[in-house]
C-alpha cells in the first residue's frame, strides 16, 4: 500500500506518516521543511519513505506534486493535512488572508489536482480507487468569533469534499473522499500556555483517524465529547450563536 501525505513536517500529518510507515506502507511525504522531511526518510528502511518540498500556496505545487507521484507511484492514499490558523480578533488583513491562502486555495491546488491524476491514471481499475483525506476541524460546524478566517476555511473545506464527494459518482471517477474533523489536538503549533478544552494528544488524534481510514469513512470525529459537542452546537439557532459571546477558542493551527 502507498500514501502520500502532504503537511507531513509536523503535527498530525508526522504522525500519520510514522504510523502508517510503521505498518510498512510506503510512503511520500511533503511539506515546507526538507529537513525534517528527511528525518522521516531516515528512521525508516531505505526506500520506504521518499520525500518532496511542496508549499501548497505555491503556483508550482502540482507540478512538485506530480514528483513525488512519480517517486511513490499510483497511492492508495493522499492525506492532506497541510493548515494553519491563529486567533485573530484584530482582523489583521496578512493573518487572514494567510489563512483563506492557505486552508482554500492550496487545499483546493492539491485536491482537485489528485482528483484529476486519478481520472486519468490507468491504474484505478478492478475496484481500485484512491481516497483523498483532508484534516479540516471542528471549527468548520460554526463560525467561531475570534477565529473568522480559520472558521469560514474550514466550512468550505467541509463543503468542498461534499461537492467532490459528488462529482465523482456523477461522473464516476475512481475517488473516495474522508473529511478528518479533529477537535484541540497538542501540537507543536498550539500555544500550549493557553487552556485548551478536551485537549487530545497527537497520538490519541491519529490512533482515531488511522482507525476511521482503514474502514473507509466518509467523515472521521473523534472522540464521544466532541460529537456531544457538535451534536450541540448543531441544535444552537444562528441568531442565538451570535449573540453566544462568551464563545472564546484559541486555536491556532488543525
Amino acid at each position: 500500500m502507498t500514501a502520500i501525505i502532504i503537511g507531513a513536517t509536523s503535527g498530525i500529518g508526522r504522525g500519520l506518516a510514522e504510523s502508517l510507515a510503521a505498518e510498512g506502507w510506503k510512503i511520500g511525504v511533503a511539506g515546507r521543511r526538507e529537513e525534517r522531511l528527511e528525518e522521516l526518510r531516515k528512521a525508516f528502511p531505505e526506500g520506504q519513505v521518499v520525500t518532496q518540498v511542496i508549499d501548497v500556496t505555491s503556483e508550482d505545487a502540482t507540478a512538485a506534486l506530480d514528483e513525488l507521484l512519480a517517486k511513490t507511484g499510483t497511492p492508495d492514499l493522499i492525506i492532506h493535512a497541510s493548515g494553519v490558523g491563529k486567533q485573530n480578533p484584530a482582523l489583521d488583513e496578512g493573518i487572514e488572508m494567510r489563512t483563506i491562502e492557505t486552508n482554500c486555495m492550496g487545499m483546493v491546488r492539491i485536491v482537485a489536482h489528485a482528483v484529476n491524476y486519478a481520472k486519468s491514471c490507468g491504474e484505478y481499475t478492478n475496484g481500485r480507487k484512491l481516497r483523498i483525506a483532508v484534516i479540516t476541524s471542528l471549527a468548520g460546524v460554526k463560525g467561531l468569533g475570534q477565529s473568522a478566517s480559520y472558521s469560514a476555511s474550514k466550512r468550505m473545506q467541509n463543503t468542498y469534499l461534499t461537492a467532490l464527494s459528488q462529482l465523482a459518482r456523477m461522473e464516476k471517477i475512481p475517488v473516495e473522499f474522508t473529511d478528518i474533523m479533529p477537535g484541540f489536538v497538542a501540537t507543536d503549533l498550539l500555544d500550549l500556555s493557553n487552556n485548551y478544552p478536551m485537549l487530545m494528544t497527537t497520538d490519541y488524534a491519529v490512533k482515531h483517524i488511522m482507525k476511521g481510514l482503514k474502514k473507509g469513512r466518509r467523515i472521521i470525529l473523534f472522540d464521544w465529547r466532541y460529537k456531544l459537542l457538535v451534536f450541540a452546537w448543531r441544535l444552537i439557532p444562528r441568531a442565538l450563536w451570535e449573540r453566544m459571546t462568551f464563545v472564546k477558542t484559541s486555536k491556532d493551527a488543525n
